[in-house]
């Protein structure tokens, strides 16, 4: 296996653990339960809740899913991208709450900027 998609597999699996069970929390658990952990829901609708689950689970799979199974392995890039928006999207979120904790949103958008940056060996 080529070297790059050896680091594409290390970022990819470490940013499909982290989406597939933050977004399965979001799937599952009441507001209640979220509040803890995601202050955000407070203020923002169940099924908006649900809905950024969703596509936190459908883009952990993206990453892994396409190049795995070699159909349409484009389809990670696409994945990663979109990570990267969701971060930009929850840093401003953050930020606009006066929420100034987001070391880990910028993690998780530069993890998203090497995944893009490694996908296009799938190209």
């Amino acid at each position: 296996m080529h070297s790059a998609h050896w680091a594409y597999w290390i970022v990819a699996g470490l940013l499909s653990l982290f989406y597939l069970y933050g977004g399965g929390v979001m799937l599952v658990r009441s507001r209640e339960q979220l509040l803890p952990m995601m202050a955000w829901v407070d203020s923002t609708p169940m099924p908006a809740v649900r809905a950024i689950g969703l596509v936190e689970v459908l883009g952990a799979i993206g990453l892994i899913l396409p190049p795995l199974t070699g159909i349409a392995p484009w389809l990670a890039l696409v994945a990663a991208i979109g990570f990267v928006v969701l971060q930009i999207g929850a840093t401003r979120v953050h930020l606009s709450r006066g929420d100034r904790r987001i070391a880990l949103n910028l993690t998780l958008l530069l993890t998203a900027c090497l995944a893009v940056w490694q996908a296009t060996a799938w190209l």
